[in-house]
């Protein structure tokens, strides 16, 4: 949670992997072959890397410890190499390592008295359970946990898998970003996406930082701190609005709605979207109240249909009353080098009635993701 990678994004390739000039493929899964491949092409016979196993890689009761930066204590195992510092954050330091017996490079996240503070452990605590239960290509996946060797159980320890940098060093790198990319990088969120809703679990804090790439395209969504279920056992509580950075934020969250649904995490994805084709943030405002101008500025003023969703003699109801009348910007002025297919999914995902914002599943049968949709997905 909240690291920031250090080193410069990775060179991604000018076409995504998988796809190819005959017929296009994505990575349906763990050891299965590209679908829809062509013989001519290499990297549609390239096999699918299996995800790493979780392992109890600190069975073997040897430690070693060593200093990041000449700093930063680490404690692992004695067998683990130190390749370099990846990162640091609100939440702790992030090195890579490798096992010289398999080869596998990992990522380790240590976590500075990690219960000092009542709501940052409630965080920490929620992300390592989800975390521990998510298996999926598109979700970062904890491999083993170093636990603290004191009774005051100020540090742990947490290995997951190593991803090279984040979304965020990619669209703001000087690499060429095409509609394939956009499509690729996006997919792959939304596949994702589509495992944890199905677990009523939603994200609530999508944003390029928090989803980590490889420079082969492939794609892990990250930092669940703010991640919560939609169980009956949660239903009735007040939802919190501490959710997604602000300009990522579906407009029934900047208004504090009561409830909302998984669909803020549609909306953060189309921003998202947005900002892969634009290079920069669509919806840049400086509060609460400016944020939901600046989605006006660009979807219109919403009609009464629109707020329907939002009590007749609200505050927020009240508030877009007020805010000046404007007319809708057309995208293809927005983003006058997106593709109509990509528009059409920028206008599904980014629509200010959540009610009327596509699903998740809605998403992925869009025109613009039908060459990389499979059912099985």
């Amino acid at each position: 949670s909240g690291t920031h990678l250090i080193a410069p994004p990775p060179v991604i390739p000018r076409q995504p992997p998988g796809r190819c000039g005959r017929e296009p493929a994505i990575l349906a899964g763990a050891r299965r072959y590209l679908r829809g491949t062509s013989s001519s092409c290499s990297r549609c016979l390239v096999r699918a890397q299996p995800p790493l196993r979780r392992q109890d890689m600190s069975a073997t009761g040897a430690w070693k410890e060593l200093l990041i930066d000449g700093k930063v204590k680490f404690k692992v195992p004695a067998h683990l190499e130190l390749i370099k510092k990846v990162g640091s954050g609100a939440y702790g330091t992030v090195a890579s390592f490798q096992d010289p017996k398999t080869g596998t490079k990992l990522a380790v996240k240590k976590i500075s008295d990690a219960f000092h503070d009542l709501i940052d452990g409630k965080r920490i605590l929620r992300e390592v359970k989800l975390l521990r239960s998510f298996r999926h290509d598109n979700i970062i996946c904890i491999l083993d946990m170093y636990p603290p060797d004191h009774p005051d159980f100020d540090d742990i320890y947490i290995v997951t898998d190593l991803m090279e940098t984040d979304l965020h060093r990619v669209i703001y790198s000087k690499q060429m970003l095409n509609d394939e990319h956009h499509q690729y990088f996006s997919y792959q969120i939304l596949r994702g996406l589509l495992y944890l809703h199905s677990a009523n679990v939603v994200h609530r804090d999508l944003k390029p930082s928090n989803i980590l790439v490889n420079k082969n395209c492939d794609l892990k969504i990250c930092d669940f701190g703010l991640a919560r279920g939609f169980g009956s056992q949660e239903d009735d509580p007040t939802l919190t609005d501490y959710v997604v950075t602000r300009w990522y934020r579906a407009p029934e969250v900047v208004l504090l709605a009561s409830e909302y649904t998984k669909s803020i995490d549609v909306w953060s994805v189309g921003c998202i979207l947005c900002e892969l084709i634009g290079r920069k943030p669509i919806f840049t405002g400086k509060d609460h109240l400016d944020q939901i101008k600046k989605i006006i500025s660009v979807l219109g003023s919403p009609t009464e249909e629109d707020l329907e969703w939002l009590p007749a003699r609200s505050p927020a109801r009240n508030f877009i009353k007020k805010v000046p009348t404007c007319a809708k910007q057309p995208w293809s002025t927005v983003y006058p080098k997106a593709t109509k297919n990509g528009i059409e999914a920028i206008e599904q995902m980014l629509t200010f009635d959540p009610t009327k914002r596509v699903d998740v599943p809605g998403t992925l049968t869009l025109p613009y993701y039908e060459t990389l949709h499979m059912p099985d997905d």
